[in-house]
This record gives structure tokens, sequence and C-alpha cells, in this order.
């Protein structure tokens, strides 16, 4: 819910906040998230090239997954913020650093120890990063952008999109039953002498 997100949002520092908004309004998977790196990063998008699976840096999980991420104004102005705080900006260097400096921050590191415990502080710890991605495609699906475009931004066929991200909001669900109602009285009234 909106509420919720603002809720979200509000409680995390600017790397988590920055990890949390590309998973929500840019689509991302955890795995592509902290496989960023430095040279992924254009001024309005990145480049999907690789992903962390299982710790270790591998291919996107398909070729549909190898893309080009659109990302809105306020990402944009938060990754500005965090390339001038991180450690190292060199086109090789990850977005978001293990304390290494020379691996990924881990996806469950991040969630366990950064992430899950501020939510916890507003009750939204089951609210993963996986979560936030298909809350993407439901949102968008519900502002009405078309399914194409949304199944581009996730890396999927719109099937997936569709049957497996995409979930209606029951008001949505609500909505359209009424609509259903309405025709239906209708056109029997319109039939009956």
């Amino acid at each position: 819910m909106p509420d919720q997100v603002q809720q979200i949002l509000q409680v995390l520092p600017l790397r988590e906040q920055l990890i949390v908004r590309l998973a929500l309004f840019s689509g991302m998977r955890p795995g592509e998230i902290f496989a960023l790196q430095w040279q992924h990063i254009a001024g309005d998008h990145v480049e999907v090239v690789h992903r962390i699976y299982r710790g270790k840096l591998d291919r996107p999980k398909s070729e549909r997954s190898k893309r080009t991420v659109a990302l809105s104004s306020t990402p944009q102005s938060l990754i500005t913020q965090w390339r001038q705080q991180s450690p190292s900006c060199d086109p090789d260097a990850w977005v978001f650093p293990s304390a290494k400096l020379t691996t990924p921050l881990g996806r469950d590191n991040a969630w366990r120890g950064l992430i899950a415990p501020r939510l916890k502080t507003i009750q939204l710890e089951w609210a993963t990063l996986q979560i936030m991605r298909r809350t993407h495609a439901s949102l968008l699906r519900q502002a009405g952008i078309d399914p194409k475009l949304v199944a581009d931004q996730l890396g999927h066929g719109l099937d997936v999109n569709l049957d497996v991200y995409t979930v209606a909001a029951l008001d949505k669900r609500q909505d359209a039953v009424e609509v259903l109602e309405s025709a239906l009285a209708t056109a029997v009234r319109i039939e009956s002498p």
C-alpha cells in the first residue's frame, strides 16, 4: 500500500533506501541490485549485465533479464548522493560493496543486518525485496501502464508478468465485479418487455 511504502522509505538511510527503491520503483531483482558496478549506471538507467546468484557473480537469469532498467528521478538523485559517499567510484567498483570493498554486499546480510531491523520497527519486516519487486509489477498494472512495458522493465515475458508478478488489488477486483453486475443488469432490463 502507498502509505506502507512511505513508512518504509522514511525509516531507511540513504544506501538502504536506494536498494529498496531499485526493487520497488525500478523492479530489479535483489541479485541484480547487489551485482551493480558503477560502470553499469548511467543518468537515467542501469544496465543489467550480471547478477549475484548463490553468492557468486553470474549471468542474468535469462536473455530477457539482460536489459536496460529505467530509473525514475528520485533513484537517479539518490544514486548521485550515494556516489559522493561511496568508498570508491571506479568503474569496476561495486555500487553496494561489502566491508571488504572487493566484494559486493550480500543480499542476505543486507536484508537481515541493515533493512529488516529497521522495517521491524514499523511492523513491515515481511516486505522483502522480492515482495517489493512484485509490488512494482502490481502497482504499475494498477496504474494502467502497458503490460509490455512492465514486462520489459522487469526482464520478463508478458505471461510471467501477468500470471506470476501482478496481483490485482481487492478494490480493483471489487470495481470489476460491480461493472459486470451493472452491465448484466442493464442487459436484462433492455431485453425484458
